[in-house]
C-alpha cells in the first residue's frame, strides 16, 4: 500500500471554489467556515496560493483544514488512522483531476509518486 504525499507545486487543493464542496458546513466548525470563505478568491483559488510558483503564502501557518494528516482527517472526515493513506491519495486523484483534468500533467505526477510508493 502506498503511503500517502503531496506533490510539490501542485496547488490542486488550493482550489477552494465552495460551489465545489456544498457539504463544507458538514466537516467545518462554524469559525473554520467563515475562514474557509474568506481564503477564497473571486477566481476560486484561495487568496494565499501563489500561481507563478504554485506555492501556498502561509504554508507554515495554514489552518486545520489545509492539513492532510492521518489525526485531522480522523476529525473532520472520521477517517480511521488505517484508512488514512487510502482515502488521502483518493482525495487528491479526485480534486486534481477536478481541477487540471484526468490527463494534466499533475495527474500523471501524482500517479508516478502513488505507483513509487507502492513498489517501496
Amino acid at each position: 500500500m502506498a503511503t500517502w504525499t503531496c506533490i510539490e507545486r501542485c496547488g490542486a487543493c488550493c482550489h477552494l471554489d465552495p460551489s465545489d464542496r456544498p457539504d463544507l458546513d458538514q466537516y467545518l466548525t462554524p469559525a473554520e467556515l467563515v475562514q474557509y470563505l474568506s481564503m477564497v478568491g473571486a477566481d476560486g483559488w484561495c487568496v494565499n496560493f501563489n500561481p507563478l510558483n504554485r506555492t501556498c503564502n502561509i504554508y507554515g501557518d495554514r489552518p486545520r483544514f489545509c492539513r492532510v494528516e492521518p489525526e485531522i482527517f480522523e476529525d473532520m472526515y472520521g477517517v480511521a488512522a488505517e484508512e488514512f493513506a487510502e482515502f488521502a491519495i483518493d482525495c487528491c486523484f479526485d480534486q486534481i483531476e477536478a481541477v487540471y483534468g484526468d490527463r494534466s500533467l499533475e495527474q500523471l505526477r501524482y500517479q508516478q509518486v502513488v505507483e513509487t510508493e507502492e513498489n517501496l
